[in-house]
């Protein structure tokens, strides 16, 4: 970390901000005795592991930890908001209560209904998604943490909802002022039915949210659209639009060169990898984190009748250049798994009830990766090639195994599994099929000599 960055966004100051009264290694014995928790040896290895810049916390963790005012630990969050004012207006206040505690927000909106839907039998009376999209840019600017870090969030749409078109137009620079989109993020989930439609150019249908719900008696985000498409463009108790496929492309890959936006989730591809109970709906500002939620049910108090799980996303990076130098890197990983463990233990999200309960059930974390382009520079690899190819799989194949090692260790001093485990393909075992079927060893001769044999040696017998 460049010494600018600490001092302007990480180091304590005294009240009035004129003086410095933290150093860096000061902040990183700070995490180390917080994320430590008492135990010693964990606080000196993850000391270490930081020290020598081969973990760095997510800025919440790294800069709220051991402070007595303080944000939460959390990076950043995912919601939800179901298709009436209660939800919509719940969902509003956990978002500014979520960006006041430091986080980034992702909310998928596609449960909305449309602009000109009925409301309570009268025609033409919803506003639909952009307005609520006005609403959540103002509360992410009026909310940020004591000022030290700007309010941040991300929309996502279903493809296939109807105010998709009015969704993109939210960034073109020259919309209209009331309807235009200037700091909040957006991006939409597409299945693969949209890919074999904008394929073949052939036109495709939008669906009413409010009118799927009423069929299938459940949001429109939780249904299958790849496998039910074809029966909702049949049933006639259901609202179209219809619009050809292609030209949507055309539309969204134009946007994404003018503004950068939407991003894209492949909805499907992730709910097939998906080996946990439940489905994927959405993700974050930083489209990295992919949880199973379910859908809450507010009442005209703002109470839970039915609460549901959204997503906290408990995140640290390897650095890979400089993991890559441990001399154990299997307790590299477990050190910084367990000190992401702690942060979930530790996390107080009690304003936001369904994000509580979806961090107490399943207590997910994220330790992801950094540096990766200067991995392949200082090894003379090229971006694409073999070694690259061969490099890049390696080492997210040696992280997935040590991350799942340690948390399977977690388990076990613990007693406990996260919720509904027993449906998970890692309780069958079904997950691990593609890795016993293969040998996970490098390919190439450069990547042999990157990668101490150790390591690949203990995989193996692992594997064995």
């Amino acid at each position: 970390m460049a010494a600018y960055k600490f001092y302007a966004q990480y180091a304590l100051k005294t009240n009035d901000g004129a003086y410095y009264i933290e150093r860096y290694i000061d902040r990183v014995a700070m995490n180390a005795l917080f994320y430590g928790n008492g135990d010693e040896t964990l606080a000196l290895n993850l000391a270490d592991e930081m020290i020598h810049q081969r973990y760095q916390p997510a800025t919440p963790s790294f800069l709220n930890a051991g402070r007595a005012r303080r944000g939460e630990l959390v990076s950043c969050f995912i919601l939800q908001a179901t298709d009436d004012m209660n939800a919509i207006g719940r969902t509003i206040n956990s978002a500014l209560q979520l960006s006041k505690i430091g986080g980034g927000v992702g909310i998928n909106l596609s449960n909305l209904r449309e602009a000109g839907a009925p409301i309570k039998g009268i025609e033409n009376a919803a506003s639909g998604v952009v307005p609520v999209m006005k609403l959540l840019e103002d509360s992410f600017s009026y909310s940020n943490q004591m000022g030290q870090r700007n309010g941040a969030g991300v929309v996502y749409l279903s493809i296939f909802h109807p105010d998709i078109m009015a969704f993109l137009a939210t960034k073109k620079e020259n919309a209209d002022e009331k309807v235009r989109i200037k700091t909040l993020s957006m991006g939409l989930t597409v299945p693969d039915k949209f890919y074999e439609l904008t394929k073949n150019n052939a036109d495709m249908y939008l669906f009413s949210p409010y009118d799927v719900e009423r069929e299938y008696g459940t949001p429109f985000n939780y249904v299958d659209i790849t496998a039910e498409y074809d029966n909702m463009v049949a049933n006639p108790n259901i609202k179209k639009t219809k619009i050809n496929a292609r030209n949507l492309e055309n539309e969204l890959s134009k946007m994404q060169q003018e503004s950068g936006y939407p991003y894209v989730i492949n909805i499907d591809t992730v709910n097939k990898a998906n080996p946990i109970a439940g489905k994927v709906i959405s993700s974050n500002l930083c489209s990295e984190i992919l949880q199973v939620q379910k859908p809450s049910v507010i009442n005209n108090e703002q109470q839970y009748e039915t609460l549901g799980t959204d997503v906290s996303c408990n995140l640290g990076s390897t650095n890979i250049v400089n993991l890559m130098e441990s001399t154990d890197l299997e307790k590299s990983v477990d050190t910084m798994v367990r000190a992401l463990t702690f942060v979930s233990d530790a996390s107080d999200l009690d304003m936001v009830p369904s994000v509580q309960n979806g961090n107490r059930e399943l207590h997910a974390i994220g330790l992801g990766a950094m540096g990766l382009h200067a991995m392949f520079a200082k090894n003379h690899m090229y971006y694409g090639d073999d070694e690259a190819l061969d490099f890049t799989n390696m080492y997210f194949m040696m992280l997935n195994f040590y991350t799942l090692k340690a948390s399977n260790k977690i388990a076990r001093e613990r007693q406990t599994t996260f919720y509904d485990f027993d449906k998970s393909t890692y309780a069958d075992g079904s997950y691990f099929d593609k890795y016993i079927d293969e040998v996970w060893a490098p390919k190439t001769q450069k990547v042999q000599e990157i990668l101490p044999s150790i390591i690949y040696q203990r995989l193996l017998i692992g594997n064995n």
